[in-house]
């Protein structure tokens, strides 16, 4: 690629870490207690989104690692890096493969994703304490996965639409 194409894609990337980054400080201001510590939107994950659809599977997992990294030891802890790096294991793998076999659209895909990130943190949680107890809440996370996937899934797919006419614009 020329050196203004990598210009943009560096600028691109730039881009869609701040907004995570930024994203996820937005979330810290925003409380939601279902009775599970760590239940959150998880805003962050429009750009993964954004990015699954856009920049493909190589830039999100960049992306999202240099965002787990910023965020983790920004606004968090080591245990919440390890946390998010197993829940972004399995979602980024079950929404590539959603995505590559068209299983689903966008929504679908994001729901998958949001779920898969749930079970993803409980597998870590469960290595961790060493105890399979905490599956107990796998129902409400569950839940709670399939309804911040909706909203995420339903925004970000507005953001793809958006990032992909600037990208054709840059072309």
């Amino acid at each position: 690629m020329n050196g203004k194409g990598s210009a943009q894609r560096a600028s691109l990337y730039g881009m869609l870490i701040a907004l995570a980054f930024v994203l996820s400080y937005i979330e810290t201001l925003i409380p939601i207690s279902l009775g599970i510590q760590g239940v959150k939107l998880g805003l962050a994950n429009l750009v993964t989104m954004t990015g699954l659809y856009t920049i493909g599977i190589k830039g999100t997992v960049v992306i999202s690692l240099i965002r787990i990294l910023l965020v983790g030891f920004t606004f968090s802890n080591l245990f919440a890096v390890f946390y998010s790096l197993g829940g972004l294991a399995l979602s980024l793998l079950v929404m590539a493969v959603c995505k590559k076999f068209r299983l689903f659209g966008t929504v679908g895909v994001s729901i998958m994703g949001g779920v898969a990130h749930n079970i993803g943190q409980l597998s870590v949680a469960a290595f961790v304490v060493r105890q399979a107890g905490v599956f107990y809440y796998l129902p409400v996370l569950l839940v709670a996965g399939t309804l911040a996937g909706l909203v995420i899934g339903i925004l970000g797919n507005m953001m793809i639409e958006r990032i992909r006419y600037y990208l054709k614009k840059l072309q």
